[in-house]
């Protein structure tokens, strides 16, 4: 693999609606040979109850789905006090930051919470909005 693309929330949310810019995102992942990653925690933020179970888990299956260790929660709470942010309100999209951050390659994240991920990922991490 030459990189990945990592899916906030709302990516994959869209992808389990067949959102035709998420179509578009696994297009360029599969050119690129990316991996397609998540964050365990995206996928409790990403469920909606409109969406069917099947639609959903079919969209988690075209992503790697990276565990939340100990080790990347002492890394999200790391980037969560070097910004003055607090876990309450960030703690999603400063887990899905220290995993992408463990990715090698080329990284992007594809997020509909750019500005929050731009302060969270270092800067060789591409953040790209959804």
């Amino acid at each position: 693999m030459s990189g990945a693309l990592v899916l906030d929330s709302e990516a994959l949310s869209k992808l389990s609606r067949r959102h035709r810019d998420m179509t578009v995102w696994l297009d360029v992942a599969r050119t690129l040979d990316l991996l397609v990653v998540t964050s365990a925690a995206t996928l409790v933020e990403a469920r909606d109850p409109e969406v069917p179970q099947a639609a959903f888990d079919h969209a988690v299956s075209l992503a790697k789905v990276r565990p939340v260790t100990e080790e990347i929660a002492r890394a999200a709470s790391k980037l969560l006090a070097v910004e003055g942010l607090h876990g309450h309100k960030y703690a999603i999209d400063a887990m899905l930051a220290a995993t992408a951050h463990l990715e090698h390659g080329d990284v992007t994240i594809v997020t509909s919470d750019p500005e929050d991920l731009y302060r969270l990922c270092h800067r060789h991490i591409a953040v790209e909005p959804i």
